[in-house]
């Protein structure tokens, strides 16, 4: 199973990959945070690829990375140990007793079980590579 067809809302992702989403390996993770609305664990990163059509908007600034925030929402539970400055970490999400979520790397370690998944924001920039 894909992760995108977790998702609640996969439609602003398939559009700018035509469908085909990148793998979620070697991702950088930027954000872990945890809010009790939900209570909702947020997990933001960058996509591995550059996506296939992107938005004009993209293309005009020379953006080259895409960033989502994924949001696990009705968490029921949470297992984190480890952060830094440079996470690069592979992501894999799996729909065994709503949403599972896992990201493992050396000095990271995520694990997370959540009602529902959701994009709360997709959004690119310049990486200077």
């Amino acid at each position: 199973m894909q992760w995108i067809t977790l998702l609640n809302n996969p439609e602003g992702i398939n559009a700018i990959y035509l469908q085909d989403p990148p793998d979620l390996h070697g991702v950088r993770i930027h954000e872990v945070s945890l809010q009790v609305e939900g209570p909702t664990l947020k997990l933001r990163f960058d996509l591995p690829a550059h996506p296939d059509h992107p938005p004009r908007k993209w293309l005009a600034q020379k953006y080259n990375t895409v960033q989502v925030e994924l949001s696990f929402s009705g968490l029921k539970s949470i297992s984190l140990s480890g952060f830094g400055t440079d996470i690069s970490t592979d992501v894999s999400l799996t729909g065994e007793d709503g949403v599972n979520v896992k990201a493992t790397s050396a000095g990271f370690h995520l694990q997370a079980n959540a009602t529902t998944a959701f994009v709360s924001k997709l959004s690119a920039y310049a990486n200077e590579l």
